[in-house]
């Protein structure tokens, strides 16, 4: 149908341009053209042939339209079910890598304890079993950290990081100190699991820690949803290779989790990291 369409069209564009005069008559067709109105007038069977050709090219564009309609549908079904297929995989991916980060963290932090221990058996039994009680709550909250979610409210990872403190300050006596200064608003935001755990340790092993050259570590609130964890400068004379590995993890984490760029600054004096904390959902 559509190419008779086309050729009648063309036909009809031939005869107005050339002055074509038609007149055919029989029984059944009839054809006429005037010059003088422009007009052109068929019929075909007794119906109208323009407006048969009006209908059939109604019937064709809501015939396309159904088409064009049902096809989009269609793919923006498929583009949406591949969108999801991808977020399922960035998903996964993102677990898997801060599964990753935490492996780095839990066998490095239980070695260190384990040597403290060992130590402590032979020196203070007391001592030794009150650690022991410590490190056992320590590690209970990193296996439950781990099986319930890689964030947590700042509170409960604040209680977390005194019992580790303890730990640090068993060994380390005088030469270590911790000042919490945390706003009672910001007891409920969330940072990544385990970060405060990891700048203390890293402040620890950094700096010379020793009962006249004590080493102070501070965290405390600050506006704009930020925490700030500080400690004064007094580097080792040996630099550890691995200074930015406990950074980097933060970052990481921080990066995967969609939750902002932490910032750190190093002026001879004090390090501090500053870390934004987020507001639960």
């Amino acid at each position: 149908m559509a190419s008779g369409l086309s050729w009648l069209s063309a036909g009809l564009r031939f005869w107005v341009r050339h002055g074509t005069l038609v007149n055919y008559h029989n029984a059944e067709q009839a054809a006429s053209f005037s010059l003088n109105s422009m007009t052109v007038s068929f019929s075909l069977f007794g119906i109208d042939l323009f407006q048969s050709m009006l209908i059939t090219g109604f019937y064709l564009a809501v015939y396309e339209t159904f088409f064009f309609i049902r096809d989009s549908v269609v793919n923006q079904r498929r583009l949406k079910q591949v969108e999801q297929e991808k977020e399922k995989l960035h998903t996964a991916n993102l677990q898997s890598q801060l599964d990753a980060l935490k492996q780095q963290v839990q066998p490095h932090f239980l070695f260190n304890s384990l040597n403290v221990l060992d130590s402590l058996i032979d020196e203070d039994p007391t001592q030794a079993r009150i650690f022991l009680d410590e490190l056992s709550s320590v590690y209970r909250y990193l296996l439950r950290a781990n099986r319930d979610s890689n964030l947590t409210d700042l509170s409960t990872e604040l209680e977390f990081i005194q019992s580790y403190f303890h730990l640090l300050k068993t060994r380390h006596g005088t030469g270590l100190g911790l000042h919490v200064a945390v706003a009672d608003e910001y007891q409920a935001c969330l940072l990544p699991t385990l970060t405060l755990q990891l700048l203390v340790e890293n402040a620890v092993k950094h700096n010379i820690v020793l009962p006249d050259q004590p080493l102070h570590i501070s965290i405390r609130t600050a506006d704009n949803d930020r925490l700030v964890v500080q400690n004064n400068l007094q580097r080792k004379s040996t630099r550890i290779l691995s200074n930015q590995v406990g950074l980097s993890n933060i970052a990481t984490q921080y990066r995967l989790l969609g939750g902002g760029e932490i910032r750190v600054e190093d002026d001879d004096q004090f390090f501090t990291v500053t870390l934004p904390l987020l507001r639960p959902a």
